[in-house]
């Protein structure tokens, strides 16, 4: 008589496998445990207790996202350890952009197979980004769906939990005419417009490893960089500035993103030749003959974040991203107006 596993084996699901990416991922997991942690991988929930001490009125605040088609760039060069890094970031980059401090993370795998090694390697990722965030990788998902996607393939998206005090929210609502506008550096296209990316160089198999001059590596290189994480400092920004607005720069570039940390009367007015644009961004334009506008309405062109602090403290937030590992530089200034975005 057929087990179970064996039937389930049959369809195309092998419930051994998942077993044994469970047992592979748990020393990765363990890298990111943090106070607040109650309970461990395995349970159907995840736990976790956080010190809301000091804050007078805790606002959770939650983020979503996943990798897009760059998991496309990880499949051809049969690289999956960096990618989850990219999942972990689009969460919580989006999350501290409120002022939050990300507290817990869930990912979620679903795959036309499950290879173990493979689904380790995605999941070392995960809580790589989870310890560069600070924050602590609680829980998740592998699913295996037999029949509805190649058994090498797989997608990846994550889920965060942050909390911030509601007085110290940073929403853009005290944004005023000549405040500094500054772009904290990106570390190549991110997790965005990746779809764009393949059909302007046609990446397959063969060009995924062409060298460029240009970028000082390979394609496949260069676009498979993984996203950076910003977390710790913005949190080491806010504590030394008056930050007054954060935007990260993902899917829409400058003109749609931007915006969204603006409050009804507000410009960023931003000098271009300021934006610290990175090699691939230009090789990309070039080769798709990619207009302006559409490169800053697709890319953050070498601008991972944008952050909008008070004049007299902009110099303060730049020595805190500096001493914290990032570059920033000064894109511009808010001015009056309803344009959103102007480049000039």
């Amino acid at each position: 008589m057929k087990s179970y596993s064996d039937s389930y084996k049959a369809a195309g699901v092998d419930v051994t496998a998942g077993y044994e990416s469970v047992e592979l991922m748990k020393k990765h997991v363990k890298r990111t445990v943090i106070p607040g942690v109650v309970s461990g991988i395995g349970g159907f929930g995840g736990l976790f207790q956080p010190d809301l001490s000091g804050m007078e009125e805790p606002v959770l605040v939650s983020g979503t996202d996943g990798v897009g088609t760059k998991l496309k760039i990880a499949m051809l060069l049969d690289k999956h350890d960096t990618i989850g890094i990219d999942a972990v970031a689009m969460c919580v980059n989006d999350v501290v952009c409120c002022g939050a401090k990300p507290l817990f993370f869930l990912d979620y795998i679903a795959c036309g197979k499950n290879f173990p090694e493979k689904i380790a390697q995605i999941v070392a990722g995960v809580a790589e980004g989870c310890v560069q965030a600070g924050c602590a990788l609680i829980g998740g998902e592998t699913a295996e769906h037999p029949g509805m996607m190649p058994e090498e393939d797989y997608d990846l998206a994550g889920f965060t939990v942050g909390v911030v005090d509601k007085k110290k929210i940073i929403d853009g609502s005290r944004l005023e005419a000549g405040d500094v506008l500054l772009g904290v550096k990106s570390s190549g296209v991110h997790s965005n417009g990746f779809s764009l990316v393949r059909k302007v160089f046609g990446i397959d198999e063969k060009n995924v490893n062409k060298y460029y001059n240009e970028l000082g590596a390979t394609l496949g290189e260069t676009l498979l960089t993984p996203t950076r994480i910003y977390v710790k400092p913005v949190l080491e920004a806010i504590q030394a500035a008056d930050v007054k607005a954060i935007s990260h720069i993902t899917g829409g570039g400058f003109y749609e993103n931007i915006p969204r940390m603006l409050k009804d009367g507000m410009t960023a007015k931003i000098e271009k030749a300021a934006v610290p644009v990175l090699p691939i961004f230009p090789l990309l334009q070039k080769v798709g003959n990619i207009p302006e506008r559409d490169m800053y309405n697709t890319f953050n062109m070498g601008v991972g974040l944008c952050v909008a602090v008070s004049k007299d403290t902009a110099q303060k937030a730049v020595n805190a991203f500096r001493a914290a590992g990032e570059e920033a530089v000064v894109l511009g200034e808010v001015t009056q107006g309803d344009e959103g975005v102007v480049l000039c």
